[in-house]
């Protein structure tokens, strides 16, 4: 046969309760005896756990965020759902840099980043800063075809006197 503790351990202390259900909304308080007691919520995640619900209603991921894209020479700050990929946010900086997405190689916590990955997953939070280059094989390939195809010549000539 077991013995269980009594109830005095397992309960919370009636100060900490009083104070955090205080906070909470009155439909989210029963009245046990005088004390008021919150009453916890539950949500089932996608992933299948079973977790307490949170007061502010959003979940970890939703939301706007900003963030800091930093180009060689300028900066931009950038206001995106923090649910969105990658791609979008390359299709955003598109607008504001001129560059195609193609063009565009994103580094976060000095890593690439795919365009499929999202920013809540790789842990872009509010003011955080993503550094934004240029690929440079396509920069190599635009400046062959502004050269025409021909190959680049010497820009200095000799001169014998």
């Amino acid at each position: 046969m077991i013995k269980l503790r009594s109830k005095k351990y397992f309960g919370r202390s009636s100060s900490k309760l009083s104070n955090s259900a205080s906070k909470l909304k009155g439909a989210d308080q029963k009245d046990l005896g005088g004390n008021n007691i919150a009453e916890i919520k539950w949500e089932l995640r996608p992933g299948g756990m079973l977790v307490q619900r949170r007061e502010s209603g959003q979940s970890v991921g939703e939301g706007l965020i900003t963030i800091r894209v930093s180009t060689v020479s300028q900066w931009h700050d950038i206001s995106i759902e923090s649910t969105s990929t990658f791609g979008e946010l390359k299709m955003i900086l598109s607008l504001v840099t001129g560059m195609e997405p193609r063009e565009q190689r994103l580094l976060f916590k000095g890593k690439e980043k795919d365009d499929g990955e999202y920013l809540h997953m790789a842990g872009v939070r509010d003011k955080d800063k993503v550094l934004l280059l240029q690929d440079p094989a396509i920069k190599e390939m635009k400046l062959l075809s502004l050269a025409g195809g021909q190959p680049i010549r010497n820009p200095c000539q000799t001169i014998s006197v």
